[in-house]
């Protein structure tokens, strides 16, 4: 029997730049539909479409294509636009290619309904990254005890603890807070940015003890800061958020919030 996760809603955004990618998005895609009763909004960002991810997710799966002609994948305004056509009163910021143990999914669920967390993080900060080898046997065998018993052949994905990937939210609680900052265009800080608005503005913010794991795919453009500039913008806005009072936090999500 499937655990009931109707009050959840899984947003995922996706531009699809590799066949990998389209490979994990529908793993990752069919694992949450092959173990939840929930939703899943899967978004395609292209600048045309051609029907493929479509007709490959499952039934189950609420599929919406945003035609977009930048080649910039601008994934915090996706983000907004799909959370407010949410109406469940939990949220999952998902990415197209983690994995991560279904028990700790369940976890991090009743920890919000209980209100004992705002948000939860349904990992340890530990983003372990597979080779193209294990990738490849997880897409078959679809067992995530495989990765667990090949964890000593993983290596760190970014050598700091991570605040991105997989986010469970209280849906209002993350609209108070600004939800994604559009500041941060193309690939940059945007997960530290939420994060820090989250702890500036005292929000019950919990983990759970396990690693999450990534399936590897090419990086392209979208994968990297598109350029110093760019890398500098997203590192001054981030940090500004983490230096700010709760009161300049608030002010801020209501200056983005009126432009």
């Amino acid at each position: 029997m499937k655990d009931n996760l109707k009050d959840t809603t899984f947003i995922i955004a996706v531009r699809l730049d590799s066949i990998q990618r389209l490979e994990n998005t529908l793993i990752v895609a069919k694992q949450i539909c092959r173990y939840f009763d929930t939703n899943v909004f899967i978004a395609e960002i292209a600048d045309h479409y051609n029907g493929i991810l479509k007709s490959l997710l499952p039934r189950k799966a609420k599929y919406l294509f945003i035609e977009d002609k930048d080649y910039i994948f601008y994934r915090t305004k996706h983000f907004n636009q799909l959370t407010l056509k949410v109406t469940t009163p939990i949220i999952a910021l998902w990415d197209t290619d983690v994995v991560i143990d279904k028990k700790a999914i369940l976890e991090a669920i009743y920890n919000i309904r209980t209100n004992n967390a705002d948000i939860v993080y349904p990992y340890n900060g530990m983003f372990l990254e597979t080779s193209e080898i294990i990738r490849k046997y997880y897409l078959k065998t679809k067992d995530i005890r495989m990765l667990y018993r090949n964890i000593s052949k993983l290596e760190f994905l970014y050598n700091q603890p991570m605040v991105g990937g997989a986010v469970f939210a209280d849906r209002v609680k993350y609209i108070n807070a600004g939800m994604e900052n559009e500041k941060h265009y193309g690939w940059g800080n945007e997960d530290y940015d939420r994060f820090y608005r989250f702890v500036g503005l005292n929000y019950k913010i919990q983990r759970v003890n396990v690693p999450l794991f990534h399936l590897c795919h090419p990086r392209g453009i979208n994968s990297q800061y598109r350029s110093k500039m760019f890398e500098q913008i997203s590192t001054d806005e981030k940090n500004k958020i983490e230096n700010c009072s709760k009161e300049e936090i608030e002010f801020c999500i209501t200056n983005n919030a009126n432009k």
